[in-house]
């Protein structure tokens, strides 16, 4: 006879009151969530983060079409302020090497280019999905240093509850030993060395 939840409801509540999700877990899935039902975080704004990513993973995909709407979305102002950051990072990288992978150097003519290695093997999808990973995770891990995260660590309204009531509910039956149960529900003991076949 299947087991009926609603005989299992009392130790699930239980369960659900000792085994409460540890703190940093929920943050990190309310951040998540966050992220979920606002994919505009994702912005051409975003490229201030990090700007020699950007550049590399996202803006070097360009093709005139794309740079001009980037232009009509950040304005004039906007525009200049992304080209002086992604100067700025890229003189300083020259300047200053960092111990990435990725290094920068100064060309004949005075432009300074990212040797980028593996990434140049990338797709324009890929790039994008590397980027997009990077900034996720940047934001998970709380340093969006622009970002208010106390809204999100603090709201209710980005957990998952459905999800952990499941979680809670497959935890409560993965530990359950199976019962011999009359069909008024009387437990009559535990199963021991059934095999479900009937023998003759």
């Amino acid at each position: 006879m299947p087991l009926i939840l609603d005989d299992h409801l009392p130790r699930i509540n239980n369960l659900r009151m000792t085994r409460e999700m540890p703190q940093d877990i929920r943050i990190r899935n309310r951040r998540k969530r966050y992220l979920e039902t606002h994919p505009e975080y994702f912005s051409p704004d975003l490229e201030s983060a990090n700007p020699l990513l950007y550049d590399r993973l996202v803006r070097r995909f360009f093709t005139p079409a794309d740079r001009e709407i980037e232009r009509r979305q950040k304005g004039y102002a906007g525009s200049l302020e992304a080209d002086l950051l992604r100067s700025e990072a890229k003189l300083d990288e020259v300047q200053n090497p960092t111990s990435s992978e990725t290094t920068y150097a100064r060309t004949e003519t005075g432009e300074i280019v990212a040797n980028v290695g593996d990434e140049e093997e990338l797709s324009r999808e890929e790039a994008y999905e590397r980027w997009y990973g990077v900034m996720e995770q940047r934001f998970l891990d709380g340093e969006d240093e622009d970002f208010e995260y106390e809204a999100v660590d603090g709201s209710e309204e980005y957990d998952d509850k459905r999800a952990e009531e499941r979680d809670r509910e497959e935890e409560y039956f993965d530990e359950e030993a199976p019962d011999s149960r009359s069909l008024d529900g009387e437990v009559k003991g535990r199963l021991e060395g059934e095999t479900g076949v009937q023998d003759f």
